[in-house]
């Protein structure tokens, strides 16, 4: 099955690091990406974590377009409860001013952290998740009707796109009832049922029918599926890498404070308790850790098995070396095999 391959970066902040190494390294990472031909570039939004750099998707974004020429960039994703519609539309609105037709506008329903980040974000002292779907729809009001008041600034030539993320059966039918393209994050919920993107593709053609008709309507067909992913040139190294990652959440699961990613000899060092084990054994089992030529298996095995018509990629590790490296190898497999 042919997919699209992307890019999804977190800006993980390694020990010995800092949140400027990070920031810096996910724009390097951008142009690196946009070289070697990956489709689009998206960044997280997190908050309040000391492992993960990128709380204002917005910003680091124009930094990555001005670092950039042709890649499509875009968030995902920004947590639209947080924050006032209008001033996300006008966020996106200079963006896709900036960079014409590359914007993409991520929105997801999660805290992005703990609640009392979501109290501290919110005007009102915290976020109504319940008024979600009103606010994506006033959202995409924002930028396509003429009625939308008050206008948003600057009227940006190339609209963003707006994508609907998520983890849940809930962000399948949201984005199927508003007609809006669909990126489920495997690499957070590992449990995910693959019928969750038959449920979007029927519930979609059911709204608004086939792609074709749909498309004459401003409405998009599409479906994403957001992977971990490790590539190196042995399975050892790939999965010593992985290994990282994996101590890096189990750490902040367990509330350890000050949680950065660790390096290959401190994550080897890491002993798991058969309940990490049990944690860790199912996510690793959804993501593509491995040489070239199993991550690209794996990664077809996904696709097919969702049903999706691109794939991004989420590495983390704790050498940026490696993490370009991982890229690197992906794409060249997956180019040859095309």
């Amino acid at each position: 099955m042919r997919f699209s391959l992307s890019v999804l970066d977190q800006s993980p902040v390694r020990e010995g690091g800092s949140s400027t190494d990070a920031l810096h390294e996910t724009i390097q990472l951008a142009s690196h990406a946009e070289k070697l031909g990956y489709s689009r570039f998206w960044v997280s939004e997190h908050h309040s974590t000391s492992s993960l750099a990128g709380s204002s998707p917005e910003v680091l974004l124009g930094a990555i377009g001005a670092a950039t020429r042709s890649i499509r960039i875009g968030s995902g994703g920004v947590m639209l409860p947080h924050f006032s519609t209008h001033k996300v539309a006008e966020n996106f609105a200079v963006l896709a001013s900036l960079y014409p037709g590359r914007i993409d506008l991520g929105v997801g329903r999660a805290p992005g952290g703990q609640m009392d980040v979501s109290q501290a974000l919110s005007p009102h002292g915290g976020a109504d998740f319940r008024h979600f779907p009103q606010q994506v729809v006033r959202l995409a009001e924002a930028f396509s009707s003429e009625d939308y008041a008050p206008k948003i600034t600057p009227e940006a030539p190339i609209p963003p796109e707006i994508w609907m993320l998520g983890t849940s059966h809930e962000s399948a039918l949201l984005a199927a009832e508003l007609g809006l393209p669909y990126s489920f994050a495997l690499f957070i919920n590992s449990e995910m049922n693959q019928a969750i993107f038959q449920l979007y593709r029927t519930r979609f053609e059911e709204k608004w029918g086939a792609p074709a008709e749909a498309a004459r309507a401003g409405k998009r067909h599409y479906s994403s599926l957001a992977v971990n992913v490790i590539c190196a040139e042995t399975e050892q190294h790939a999965l010593a890498m992985a290994r990282c990652r994996e101590v890096t959440f189990l750490r902040f699961l367990n509330q350890e404070k000050n949680v950065r990613v660790p390096s290959i000899e401190d994550a080897q060092s890491y002993q798991y308790s058969a309940q990490e084990t049990d944690f860790v054994t199912p996510r690793r089992a959804m993501s593509a850790i491995g040489t070239p030529e199993q991550v690209r298996d794996k990664l077809n095995l996904l696709a097919v098995k969702f049903g999706v018509d691109e794939i991004m990629a989420v590495t983390i590790c704790y050498d940026f070396a490696d993490r370009l490296k991982s890229y690197t190898l992906l794409m060249d497999v997956m180019s040859e095999s095309s």
